[in-house]
């Protein structure tokens, strides 16, 4: 079981994406923004990210079922790329987040997310933002079970 952290997360320019759907659209949204990216000799510099903007996990699932889902995703870049219709360049906020990394496939996050809210709250802190997921390698390369994802929950205290 992975060790849940507070970390400081620098702000990052990224190429992006923000629409409304199924979570099962990310593969294709990530898809469209790396082929953007390629054809624009964008510098790609890091891994793909996924940021939830509904405010609980019901809401979540209550959107997703929907097709209302709130979904952002990204690629880190380096340098200038010009963003086109619905992609764009723009930095993704920093600050103080909590951090924890699942193993295993996407669909069972959700005992992580659990554990990961708990202990934020157990710790005395609030989530002050959107969570974010960063996958860190690609589902089709390797097994289910060595999928690798890192959730990440902005957090504050109260007086910070």
């Amino acid at each position: 079981m992975e060790e849940i952290e507070i970390i400081d997360v620098v702000p990052q320019q990224v190429l992006g994406m923000r629409q409304k759907g199924f979570y099962r659209d990310i593969p294709a949204m990530l898809g469209e923004i790396y082929i953007y990216g390629l054809s624009h000799q964008a510098v790609l510099s890091g891994p793909p990210v996924f940021i939830c903007h509904e405010g609980s996990v019901e809401e979540a699932m209550i959107a997703n079922e929907a097709g209302d889902a709130d979904m952002e995703v990204a690629f880190p870049v380096d340098g200038p790329v010009e963003g086109d219709g619905p992609i764009t360049t723009y930095d993704l906020p920093g600050g103080r987040m909590a951090r924890v990394q699942h193993r295993g496939p996407y669909e069972g996050c959700g005992p992580t997310y659990t554990r990961l809210f708990a202990w934020i709250d157990e710790h005395g802190f609030t989530i002050a933002g959107p969570v974010r997921e960063v996958y860190l390698n690609d589902p089709t390369q390797v097994k289910p079970e060595e999928v690798l994802t890192d959730i990440y929950v902005p957090v504050s205290r109260a007086g910070d």
